[in-house]
């Protein structure tokens, strides 16, 4: 039988019967979990070959290259990044070998090309160019080598699939591409995408032929196939089921699916409407070969499939009233904030006593920070909903986006806000090689600027990332973090531009001891931006307490500066600079008069008896 155009192909009854997992049986074989799969086709070919042959001889008529994971990044890893071209062609050929091995040309080779293994941005490192790139070279050797299709598979970044499929479309208008997500068993990409949503983007990119691949087992697939044909019934379906849960045994990982069960979900992909049907992860060829038997039977009748209704929550009611450090903010009060760490165990009450201390001294908000210098301490957010809700004061929960993924990420911001932190300071955070334990995971999803812009115009707007609705919108009033006395003024203001668009609120400052940099860096924000600078700021103030202090700060701590004179000052006070460092604080706030809206005072090393000197100060001279 010849074998007819792919699209050709796909029209007919009958759905196209693809092979099933290649990794599940090279692991099988002995292949360690930790190799890279894709360097066998050079290597070990006549294992990869055996493989192919026995899902050709279940019935497979199309047939994956062994190229899943051959693009530049995943194979740096392997120290193979200058051997993507031979690696993509070689597992095309063996491929194109194993098919010629049987005399037939009624099957179709398929290329396969899987996510990059890093992230894009703005949740990655790496431009969409990059990424665009690195597809082109991968499927350009797939294509040089013969391909019939690509298949793009066990995605969960929309955006990501999207630039795949452009790299392809580019490379080759015509050429048949599968877009297929991978799904987490709340049917939802792992960035939060639903089916239908999924559908709907990459039917607007140009894809023809959509699906899902790996997820949980047939019975998901079977429903996320419903709703992704339901929400683009144009379309032409895919599924490749993984053999249901993995689970690990004996050091090897394992997969419950039988045949029998995979034989009787064909028919229902059948039923829903795939023209593409095969297995993925834990799959093998026995099961392929039940699916073949079972869809070659016109004894075996198609099973009746309801149709499912996509549930979306709406939106219901409007967002709380402000909090009270926005309305403090917004109507020009003079704002007076005191940073605290945790502490490093579990018992929180000499912090609360200083926090009692800093209340009463006049204190409007406390902000509490995460884990600063990387240094292992109680949870920020204990600490917050603690000071909130036995002394009833506002607090301002530093929130870093270092060690943090997107999912974390969004589901911390709705916990806080449920515990009623409503007030967020957004910030990378310190890296953790500085710290405690500096083999910790230091890798980010989402840089500040775009945080930012996730809350307050997706929460906030009561969406989250994927655009899915989360009911209730949020009310997070977001701080993001300005350095005034910047050694290039002109980056800060490029960096602040982005802040903004996202739609930070107010901004707190690095500490300042060099009053003519604030009116400086005003200056110049006109200059460039066309327009006063008008982010309420609560400027960085740093009680000095000795000159060993300000001599630590001077030359270790980037981007603070400390002139002679606040030097030559504490000398002279002598066994009183504590004092003279609250009286310098106090002067420095004065001179800033109307170019801030309040003070962020970072008290060192628990000194909260010195901050509240500072507060007493503000106070008393408000009062007079």
């Amino acid at each position: 039988m010849a074998k007819v155009p792919f699209f050709e192909r796909l029209q007919q009854a009958d759905p196209l019967l693809m092979d099933g997992a290649m990794a599940t049986m090279l692991h099988q074989s002995g292949v360690p979990i930790n190799a890279s799969f894709d360097e066998l086709n050079l290597t070990h070919p006549e294992q990869v070959l055996r493989i192919h042959q026995a899902y050709i001889e279940a019935g497979a008529g199309l047939v994956e290259a062994n190229t899943f994971g051959a693009n530049r990044f995943k194979l740096t890893e392997h120290g193979l990044g200058d051997q993507v071209a031979r690696i993509n062609q070689a597992g095309v050929e063996l491929v194109q070998q194993a098919i010629a091995a049987t005399g037939r040309d009624d099957i179709y080779v398929a290329g396969s090309v899987g996510p990059l293994g890093v992230r894009l941005k703005p949740y990655g490192r790496i431009t969409h160019e990059e990424a665009r790139a690195a597809f082109k070279e991968q499927i350009g050797a797939q294509i040089a080598a013969g391909i019939d299709a690509v298949v793009l598979e066990t995605f969960s970044d929309v955006s990501e699939i999207i630039e795949a499929l452009t790299a392809a479309r580019e490379l080759d208008p015509d050429l048949p591409v599968i877009c297929q997500m991978t799904f987490a068993p709340d049917d939802r990409t792992l960035l939060g995408y639903l089916p239908a949503s999924v559908a709907r983007e990459l039917r607007d990119a140009g894809a023809r032929i959509i699906g899902v691949n790996c997820s949980t087992g047939p019975a998901q697939i079977a429903r996320v196939l419903q709703a992704m044909r339901q929400a683009a019934p144009e379309l032409i379906f895919s599924a490749m089921p993984n053999a249901g849960y993995p689970e690990s045994v004996g050091g090897r990982v394992m997969y419950p699916a039988t045949e029998g069960y995979f034989a009787d979900y064909a028919l229902t992909f059948k039923a829903i409407g795939a023209s593409i049907i095969g297995g993925c992860c834990g799959t093998r060829p026995e099961h392929i070969a039940a699916m073949h038997r079972a869809l070659a039977d016109p004894n075996h009748a198609l099973p009746q499939v309801s149709v499912r209704e996509e549930v979306r929550e709406e939106i219901t009611d409007q967002p709380e009233a402000p909090t009270e450090l926005a309305y403090k903010l917004h109507n020009g009060n003079f704002v007076v904030s005191v940073e605290m760490a945790p502490p490093r165990s579990h018992t929180p009450q000499t912090l609360l006593a200083a926090a009692q201390l800093l209340q009463d001294a006049g204190a409007d908000v406390i902000n509490v920070a995460d884990s600063p210098t990387a240094r292992m301490r109680m949870s920020p957010w204990a600490i917050c909903h603690l000071l909130q809700s036995r002394l009833g004061i506002e607090t301002v929960l530093h929130f870093p986006t270092r060690g943090r993924n997107l999912l974390r990420v969004q589901g911390d911001l709705l916990a806080s806000h449920t515990l009623g932190l409503r007030n967020l300071f957004v910030v990378m955070g310190d890296p953790t090689h500085i710290g405690d334990y500096p083999n910790a995971n230091d890798t980010y999803d989402v840089a500040p600027s775009d945080l930012i812009g996730l809350i307050k115009h997706g929460l906030n707007q009561g969406v989250d990332q994927a655009g899915n609705s989360i009911g209730q919108p949020t009310s997070f009033n977001v701080a993001c973090a300005l350095n005034m006395c910047a050694s290039d003024i002109d980056r800060e203001i490029r960096v602040l531009r982005k802040k903004l668009a996202g739609g930070a609120d107010f901004a707190l400052s690095q500490g300042v001891f060099e009053p003519e940099r604030i009116e400086q860096f005003h200056k110049r924000y006109e200059e460039l931006e066309g327009k006063p600078f008008d982010l309420p700021v609560l400027l960085g103030v740093m009680p000095l307490y000795s000159v060993k202090h300000a001599r630590f700060l001077h030359n270790e701590v980037p981007g603070i500066h400390i002139p002679d004179s606040i030097f030559k000052r504490l000398e002279d006070a002598g066994d009183h600079a504590a004092q003279e460092g609250v009286a310098i604080a106090g002067e420095l706030l004065a001179s800033m008069s109307g170019l801030v809206q309040g003070a962020y005072i970072i008290p060192a090393y628990g000194r909260y008896d010195l901050a509240a000197e500072v507060i007493d100060g503000i106070r008393s001279k408000a009062r007079a």
